[in-house]
């Protein structure tokens, strides 16, 4: 009994994913959960137009981050104030004292709109709340777009991970180094039918979002296929990489699923990133999850324009760029060692 109990633990560390699994797992949840667990929002960043822009940007309770006050813009400048995601509310001013202001409130960001409707509900009479591209801030509306994206991340990363890890329990990797064809060939040649079914997931899962839970789809479909398109070379990207400093198949699922967590917990899907603490928040900002939500929600339910949306897009084409040829690199020290050891062999065979 001590000698198996004794060699149980020298296969765990020998086994450093499984250690990571068993101790840097819970401990990332526990400070997840207890820096990021938080649905309320403290602020919103807010911009008033109209006459008496400054006035009633000052008479506005600290709750409202005023960033700009716009004295000569209209109701139809706030509303796209909001459509660009330049702010969370946009408040019209009146023209003169004693009349009705306009709060426009962006409701495609449902946790920050929950809270600033609560608020300005407290003003009366002296403010009319209306919410834009969510009325009645359905959490499927804001939801489906970006499960939609963590689908194809499980997809996506699940089960490309497990290409490269194939190939080498399979002793044809081998095979690869001595075939006249480059790294990055083979990491293409990898991703590109995952990717083709992967976009045929994309369809039919936000046809199925649209018609099973009514969210509307209100902008450009080409921005939504170009963003859709550079994320799924990244997610594909990174379960390609991970089969490269995988053995088996179970340390290809193991390292799948401890990237798989911080991309459910922290990409803004679950909680706000407003909500979260500076120090988890930026982690966040890493995820390529987080990005692909941004797009989706804005052309989905904004019709947010492409002038809008060109930095979600870029990061994602610049974490593109990182993978693949992290993966490629990688690839390529993998076959190395093994290119000689063929060359040779065959050598001896001509020379026999």
């Amino acid at each position: 009994m001590r000698a198996m109990i004794l060699k149980e633990f020298r296969e765990l560390r020998r086994d450093p994913r499984t250690m990571a699994m068993l101790i840097v797992l819970p401990l990332l949840l526990l400070v997840i959960f207890g820096y990021a667990a938080n649905f309320y929002v403290s602020s919103v960043k807010t911009a008033v137009v109209g006459p008496t822009a400054t006035q009633v940007a000052q008479s506005l309770p600290g709750y409202f981050d005023v960033t700009d006050t716009y004295p000569d813009r209209t109701a139809a400048d706030a509303k796209d104030l909001l459509r660009e995601n330049e702010v969370d509310v946009a408040v019209v001013a009146p023209a003169g004292p004693g009349e009705q202001a306009t709060a426009f409130v962006d409701g495609s960001n449902m946790f920050a709109a929950q809270s600033s409707v609560g608020v300005l509900n407290k003003f009366g009479d002296r403010i009319h709340v209306e919410v834009l591209f969510n009325p009645d801030l359905k959490t499927s509306w804001v939801m489906v777009p970006a499960i939609i994206g963590l689908i194809l991340t499980f997809i996506g990363t699940i089960i490309t991970s497990i290409g490269l890890v194939r190939e080498r329990e399979a002793g044809t990797l081998e095979q690869l180094a001595v075939m006249p064809i480059r790294p990055s060939q083979v990491i293409l040649g990898k991703i590109v039918p995952y990717f083709l079914l992967a976009a045929v997931d994309l369809i039919i899962v936000t046809v199925l979002g649209m018609l099973l839970f009514d969210v509307p789809f209100n902008g450009n479909v080409l921005i939504f296929a170009l963003g859709s398109a550079l994320f799924l070379f990244v997610v594909l990207g990174l379960g390609v990489f991970i089969s490269t400093v995988s053995q088996t198949t179970g340390q290809a699922i193991q390292t799948a699923f401890m990237l798989l967590m911080p991309q459910i917990l922290l990409s803004g899907m679950i909680f706000p990133l407003e909500a979260m603490a500076a120090g988890v928040r930026w982690i966040g900002y890493l995820l390529p999850l987080t990005y692909f939500t941004m797009i989706s929600q804005g052309v989905m339910l904004r019709d947010a324009p492409i002038s809008s949306l060109w930095l979600p897009l870029v990061v994602l084409a610049v974490m593109a760029v990182v993978v693949f040829t992290g993966a490629t690199l990688r690839f390529r020290r993998d076959l190395a060692p093994n290119a000689p050891k063929v060359h040779n062999a065959a050598s001896e065979a001509g020379a026999e």
